[in-house]
């Protein structure tokens, strides 16, 4: 089992950024491919950004590229997502999610074995 913690939601206006966290309780993270997604209220969840385990392949959602960062630091078994540029439609709950069956990561959230509780992100125009 892993637990998988967010943290680093808050309230941004817009063209402002801020970086989400998402802590893994797990000795074998370096085993999972590492992702996040996202949910407005009356939609459904979509791919933001994941990370393949080794952290050498990173995929990204169109409406986020060149703006959002995936990394991970697999010493603090973490993953993180640099968000820059921030515009109101990011406003959403940003959950990250663990894959092993997919090591290089997946754009598909039925891919990921495991998912954190979701921190909010609110960004105002």
């Amino acid at each position: 089992q892993v637990q998988l913690v967010e943290s680093g939601g808050g309230l941004v206006q817009a063209g402002g950024s801020l970086r989400l966290s998402c802590l893994a309780s797990t000795r074998t993270f370096r085993r999972y491919a590492m992702g996040w997604f996202r949910q407005a209220p009356g939609k459904e969840r979509e791919f933001v950004a994941a990370i393949s385990w080794s952290g050498g392949n990173t995929y990204y959602g169109d409406s986020v590229k060149g703006r959002f960062t995936i990394s991970r630091d697999s010493a603090k078994n973490t993953v993180y997502l640099q968000m820059n540029s921030l515009k109101p439609d990011d406003t959403a709950a940003y959950y990250c999610g663990a894959a092993i069956s997919r090591p290089l990561g997946s754009r598909w959230y039925d891919e990921y074995d495991y998912w954190g509780q979701g921190t909010q992100v609110t960004v105002s125009s």
